[in-house]
């Protein structure tokens, strides 16, 4: 067994479990969202992102591409939260709404990451 494919592919699950552990709920309701898991999702994402980096292959650059989207919506959902955070202790709706739907994008780059595992995966056997 190859540790350095574990790692990669543990990684790249639990960024997505993740994501989705804090994109699931009621969209409007900031108590289904917590903050600090919208953290650690940034984290494991952006180390997934770093261990996607020495791949040259085609499937390697679409890994990190996905990674990288992931990042920037989960990033761009953390920025949003915090500014929204500075004018009152109440997340408005309409801008938690944005916040998790930004996270529903980065989940779905990370679906289609864990996918391309797969994909990968199975055809290295054959």
């Amino acid at each position: 067994m190859n540790l350095e494919k574990v790692v990669f592919g543990f990684f790249i699950v639990l960024a997505m479990t993740l994501n989705f552990g804090f994109f699931i709920g009621d969209m409007a309701d900031p108590e289904f969202h917590h903050p600090y898991e919208l953290f650690a999702a940034i984290v494991v994402n952006l180390i997934a992102t770093v261990l996607k980096f020495g791949d040259r292959t085609q499937i390697g650059a679409i890994h990190l591409s996905t990674s990288l989207v992931a990042d920037l919506q989960l990033i761009t959902a953390a920025v949003v939260w915090a500014a929204v955070s500075g004018m009152g202790p109440e997340v408005p709706p309409s801008v938690m709404v944005s916040i998790v739907s930004l996270s529903g994008g980065a989940f779905l780059a990370n679906v289609t990451s864990v996918v391309l595992l797969i994909i990968e995966t199975i055809m290295l056997r054959r």
